[in-house]
């Protein structure tokens, strides 16, 4: 099973290094290559989202400030973005951020305290790092619902503030006011903690610093100088808030699954796969695989591979235990022996060696652990043609008694009614395949559960669990009668 696994890994990765050549070759003939329109049709993930949310506001790092002799002058804030998913690892947003913060500060015992507010808005372009996905192992099969991300971008900010000092009475209270402009160039950056609920919605707690780069963002005075010296207090010649919130994003698109939360090592087999159906007309083999070992005759070291035999990456039937047997007939797999005895060592004989009728329904078992059909239907694909055969064989060489039972079964979408029938369908093709391969029919029944045998009892709903769970759900398997 491990080896057919690297042929269909091998023929995938034959399929990706082709495409350069094939669009080389299409030039060279002077014909237009086929294209595909880069469009909702091509993508196969959603990614694009619509963030709200809203939380605390502080006047951070500034002359006045909103922790002020150890209590809190709490401000809001409020957000929208419109969010682009680049990559599993990279995306972008254009956020809108509106909010107040309140502020104090004691200048001097002349002057007092002063206190006031700022009233901001902020407009940005934002990147989005997906550290979660950044550090994740491909292999990782962990259930894949939280994710740290880290943002960084650039904006413009416009505000409006207020500052009275109750101590000075000429020119107070005094107003400041900055529009959207060259002059209001801000920064803005942060980390977030987001849940994915399910395929519409995310959760975030997120946490971002807004640099305004502007002295007066505070409220202290016009120009660092400025009467009566707010702005000198403190030596920052840029006014900074600190931003809280609680957001959730709505996942925008007809995919069930959207790209902030795929799997890298997922994603490569989606995109393997629809490449695989893409070409799946398309004849690699110049001359051929006559032997249908699924190695191509072209560099095809044995052209006359048994039918049902697992080879090797050159084509060459197996022998695991070298002894000139090949697998497909050897009685005694690991141990050596002569040929005349079946590759079983003189002395044993090969009725001592015959598999049980449990250990070769294990066995089968194991050839249908990579069966895959077309989406929602009961045609089988062709990379699971070489395993259904080697259970062909192991079928033909047992004392079979009452026979086998084939069992279809689904993941937990969709209705009982639709996946007991497509259960069942499936159970049939393979059925009919083994018949075609020689296996007696009467030893064969098909039997469709749908959802009522997963193997995962818990992904019931789907969405509780990872894909590679919900995939291993959808299967076929034996159970002696």
């Amino acid at each position: 099973m491990i080896f057919v696994t690297q042929m269909n890994m091998k023929k995938k990765l034959f399929l990706l290094l082709l495409l350069p050549i094939l669009g080389l070759a299409q030039s060279e003939n002077n014909s237009k290559p086929e294209t595909q329109p880069f469009n909702n049709k091509s993508r196969l993930f959603k990614d694009w989202s619509i963030s709200v949310g809203g939380g605390a506001a502080f006047m951070a790092h500034a002359d006045l400030t909103s922790f002020y002799d150890g209590k809190i002058d709490w401000g809001w804030n409020g957000y929208v973005s419109l969010d682009k998913q680049i990559s599993h690892v990279f995306g972008l947003s254009l956020l809108y951020t509106r909010g107040q913060t309140n502020q104090k500060a004691h200048l001097n015992d002349a002057a007092g305290v002063g206190h006031g507010y700022t009233k901001f808005n902020q407009l940005a372009l934002l990147g989005d790092v997906n550290f979660s996905n950044l550090m994740r192992r491909t292999d990782n099969r962990s259930n894949f619902r939280w994710a740290l991300h880290g943002y960084a971008g650039i904006g413009f900010v416009g505000y409006k503030t207020f500052l009275q000092d109750d101590a000075i009475l000429s020119k107070w209270p005094m107003y400041i006011e900055q529009d959207f402009g060259i002059a209001s160039i801000s920064y803005i950056g942060g980390i977030g903690i987001k849940y994915n609920i399910s395929r519409l919605l995310d959760v975030e707690l997120r946490t971002l610093y807004l640099i305004s780069g502007d002295e007066e963002f505070d409220g202290g005075g016009w120009t660092r100088n400025a009467v009566p010296g707010y702005n000198l207090i403190n030596d920052s010649y840029t006014d900074n808030a600190w931003l809280v919130n609680l957001g959730v994003s709505f996942k925008l698109g007809k995919h069930p699954d959207h790209l902030r939360w795929v799997d890298p090592l997922q994603m490569a087999y989606v995109k393997a796969d629809a490449l695989e159906d893409k070409f799946k007309d398309f004849n690699v083999c110049e001359k051929g695989d006559n032997d249908n070992d699924g190695i191509c005759d072209d560099w095809d070291r044995q052209l006359d591979t048994p039918a049902g035999a697992r080879v090797d990456g050159a084509g060459v039937a197996l022998d695991v235990d070298m002894d000139g047997v090949i697998d497909l007939y050897d009685k005694c797999v690991t141990i050596p022996g002569p040929i005349e005895n079946n590759g079983c060592p003189v002395g044993k004989t090969t009725a001592t060696v015959i598999p049980t009728k449990q250990a070769s329904v294990d066995e089968i078992n194991k050839s249908f652990n990579g069966i895959e059909f077309e989406l929602n239907k009961d045609v089988i694909r062709n990379k699971s043609f070489s395993d259904l055969d080697h259970a062909a064989e192991i079928i033909k060489t047992l004392d079979s008694g009452n026979g086998f039972v084939v069992v279809g079964a689904t993941d937990s979408r969709g209705s009982a009614a639709y996946n007991k029938k497509l259960s069942q369908d499936r159970a049939n093709a393979v059925v009919a395949y083994l018949i075609g391969k020689g296996v007696s029919s009467s030893l064969l029944t098909a039997e469709g559960r749908g959802k009522d045998d997963l193997k995962y009892p818990e992904c019931d709903p789907a969405t509780k669990c990872p894909e590679w769970k919900n995939e291993a759900n959808r299967r076929v398997f034996f159970v002696a009668k």
